[in-house]
């Protein structure tokens, strides 16, 4: 097993995964462009030429630059190839979101996590039909990167009017949503799909994002280390932190939320 003490810096792995999801999400653009089968793998879900394209891509970039990292990556899950987690591993989804990839809508990210010991540290993102990326760290600060440049984001104390509220589009319990969020404060609630949600919440333009489902292992680390960053928090329900390394990478419910004020 190789140190952690051998490994390049935190900074230095959190460049290689954003320039890894900004050639990711040219990818996924161009296949967007010129268009695209949409096929169900064995467990319903969808997948297209795109999910598969920037998988591949990130996946070589990770592993020639890191070879002592290992990398799960959801659709070699899905093919049924097993990597073995060590104290450091990342977690890539290279296209969360899917679906609404599918139906033309924009709400689809890259997301390229890196996990140690059990805690999601480093996470870069990248949201191609937005053109912004989004990093993260332990120590590093949140930033987004657009078209206007480099900025550093941070979540927002929950305005007196109420939570803006981000729920599922598609996995959206509407009545178990609707007790759960009994007795806040509410000022809007807002359904999209994919990780988009958390980096709303994490540069402060929501406030509160329930998952009242199961979610993979893949799909919140990279948002997770943003979040937090950003100096939010993601929770499960009992208010245990979200850890990983969980038995078939499946996630329990879980909240995440920016500074909630005592309104709310």
């Amino acid at each position: 097993m190789i140190s952690d003490t051998l490994l390049p810096s935190d900074a230095v792995l959190l460049d290689l995964a954003l320039r890894l999801a900004r050639e990711a999400s040219d990818i996924i653009n161009a296949i967007r462009a010129k268009g695209f089968v949409t096929k169900t793998k064995s467990d319903r879900s969808p997948v297209t030429e795109a999910d598969q394209a920037a998988e591949t891509h990130i996946l070589a970039g990770l592993r020639a630059a890191v070879p002592q990292i290992p990398v799960i990556a959801e659709e070699e899950v899905a093919a049924g190839i097993y990597v073995a987690p060590a104290r450091t591993y990342w977690l890539v989804d290279p296209l969360d979101g899917t679906r609404e990839f599918a139906a033309g809508r924009d709400d689809f990210t890259v997301n390229i996590g890196l996990v140690r010991d059990d805690q999601a540290v480093l996470g870069a993102m990248a949201l191609p039909a937005y053109g912004q990326f989004y990093t993260g760290g332990v120590g590093l600060g949140a930033k987004r990167f657009d078209s206007e440049g480099e900025h550093d984001i941070h979540v927002r104390t929950s305005p007196a009017a109420g939570l803006a509220v981000l729920a599922s589009r598609h996995h959206g319990d509407a009545p178990e949503l609707k007790r759960f969020l009994d007795g806040r404060v509410i000022a809007s609630i807002g359904n999209i799909g994919s990780a988009v949600k958390f980096v709303r919440v994490a540069e402060g333009v929501a406030d509160f994002y329930p998952r009242l489902g199961p979610t993979m292992e893949w799909d919140t680390a990279a948002p997770q280390a943003i979040v937090e960053a950003a100096g939010g928090t993601i929770t499960l329900l009992d208010g245990e932190p979200l850890r990983y390394s969980k038995s078939g990478w499946k996630n329990p419910s879980f909240v995440c939320t920016g500074l909630l004020s005592a309104v709310a």
